[in-house]
């Protein structure tokens, strides 16, 4: 028989499931989904990105994405303007507003972060770190990962 509670398929999907309720708790004050925190962290780390950079870095895809700017547009949190190297793109900008939110948004993040990991050692959240990037394809694993 197969044991579901046990394959690392469902396990993942209630460790996401958790994280993302718990994530909702904090952004629910803020009017924002785990997504919408997503691109306003990216934003962050380099404003005036357009929406097929966001994209890629976010890894959501095109047609989604354009709801979360939309949402976020309306939350005055973002804004669109015409790229000047592209007509036919967008550069997605932070307001005053989105850069304000930083430093609360980011302090949830943590808040939500620490209780999700409550569990675990330092050292046992940077092994879990290091092999989700290996399932995710984005690195491999040459030595013990007890280093």
């Amino acid at each position: 028989m197969y044991e579901i509670e046990k394959s690392i398929g469902f396990l993942l999907a209630k460790a996401y499931q958790r994280a993302g309720a718990l994530f909702k708790e904090e952004l629910d004050p803020f009017g924002l989904t785990p997504r919408q925190f997503s691109l306003l962290a990216f934003l962050w780390q380099q404003d005036e990105l357009s929406q097929v950079e966001l994209s890629e870095r976010s890894q959501i895809d095109r047609t989604t994405i354009c709801g979360l700017i939309d949402r976020l547009e309306k939350q005055e949190l973002v804004e669109r303007r015409p790229n000047p190297h592209d007509r036919r793109s967008y550069l997605i900008s932070l307001t005053p507003r989105g850069r304000e939110l930083e430093e609360p948004l980011c302090a949830a993040a943590d808040r939500t972060l620490a209780r999700f990991t409550a569990g675990l050692s330092e050292h046992d959240q940077s092994y879990l770190v290091r092999h989700l990037e290996v399932l995710r394809g984005e690195r491999r694993i040459y030595a013990t990962l007890d280093t």
